[in-house]
């Protein structure tokens, strides 16, 4: 193999590692917003539950629910 067929031989291989790092990072990164949405999910449900309890607390304080 010449210098030439070498060279191109080692760009070869780091263009291929290089998308392979690109899309590893960009599947972590997916992975990350995914944790994120979920966990934005979790916290409102959470606030949702609170906030009915408090609704509920009231309408019983005051007689209202039946």
């Amino acid at each position: 193999m010449d210098n030439s067929q070498n060279a191109s031989y080692q760009a070869g291989q780091v263009k291929g590692q290089t998308q392979e790092k690109a899309s590893n990072m960009m599947d972590k990164a997916s992975n990350t917003a995914q944790s994120a949405k979920e966990s934005c999910q979790e916290a409102g449900q959470q606030v949702k539950a609170k906030a009915q309890g408090a609704a509920d607390a009231v309408k019983d304080a005051v007689g209202a629910k039946k």
